[in-house]
């Protein structure tokens, strides 16, 4: 059984150091030093592990931080972290920290989270959007510079920032012990929900096409690979071909008025295709 905790002390925060390096390897010098974990736990800030008898299997990291309105500025929540190890993924470890993160900052009274990830991870595509019913408008051209570790090495840092919007009822139907269940293509099909655009299919990863144009629809299905690792790591060229393009996409369609608000996950066929929903306008929200 895996339990959520708030993590306080100096030794939790080493157990917390270590899970960074395992789940982010390559660079110590970007691992999170447990001082400062620690400075901003003590100070409305929040680290969380999640733990299988005394084994940290997972760790969460966020402090405040503040955004502008027309009104002034506003408190948020930034979510800067969350790792869970390697052979505890897909178990809904994950989901179980953005959670129990949900409800304290809530109980903060603060209503806004933000992160940001790597939007050609379809994994956390799933996580943040479909399962947790974050949206976005964001993407931030590599973001963090050059990246040393091993994930993210030799590509641009492109992220999208999401935001979860704590007090809302959707966020609330996705967070709630029976949540709506997940998004189809079959879904999207019977909706009438337009492609953006058609991936070149071969014997082992799926190619983004030369070119596309936004069809005049509510709603788009964007597809991106299913395991952008495994496709990195099997042929470079591609993955940086899938970084370029899908950064094209975001921001054009982004600057068009889209938001991404859903994810697709298909596993009618022997490959998993994933797909990013995006709606025009914010009647979603």
């Amino acid at each position: 059984m895996t339990i959520i905790r708030i993590l306080e002390t100096p030794e939790e925060m080493e157990q917390a150091e270590y899970l960074q390096a395992i789940v982010w390897p390559g660079s110590d010098l970007d691992v999170v030093p447990g001082h400062m974990m620690l400075t901003a736990a003590h100070n409305g800030g929040l680290v969380l592990g999640a733990f299988e008898g005394e084994k940290m299997v997972g760790m969460l990291f966020g402090f405040v931080g503040l955004y502008a309105v027309p009104d002034g500025l506003h408190l948020k929540h930034c979510s800067h972290q969350m790792g869970v190890l390697p052979d505890a993924r897909d178990s809904g470890i994950g989901f179980a920290l953005k959670r129990a993160q949900w409800q304290i900052v809530r109980q903060q009274g603060i209503d806004r989270i933000t992160w940001t990830y790597d939007p050609l991870m379809s994994r956390n595509g799933r996580l943040n959007i479909g399962r947790l019913g974050a949206v976005c408008n964001t993407f931030l051209r590599s973001l963090y510079g050059e990246m040393r570790d091993g994930l993210n090495a030799g590509l641009p840092s492109d992220r999208l920032q999401v935001d979860l919007w704590v007090n809302t009822n959707r966020v609330e139907r996705h967070m709630s012990d029976k949540p709506m269940p997940p998004l189809t293509l079959t879904d999207c099909e019977a909706a009438g929900v337009q492609a953006l655009y058609q991936v070149n299919l071969d014997a082992n990863f799926v190619r983004p096409p030369e070119s596309y144009n936004i069809p005049d629809a509510a709603m788009l299905l964007m597809e991106i690979p299913s395991d952008f690792l495994k496709l990195k790591e099997a042929d470079f060229e591609l993955a940086r071909a899938w970084r370029f393009f899908s950064r094209d996409v975001f921001e054009t369609c982004f600057s068009a008025g889209y938001l991404v608000t859903d994810f697709v996950f298909d596993t009618r066929h022997n490959k998993p295709r994933s797909y990013y929903v995006l709606t025009n306008g914010e009647a979603t929200l």
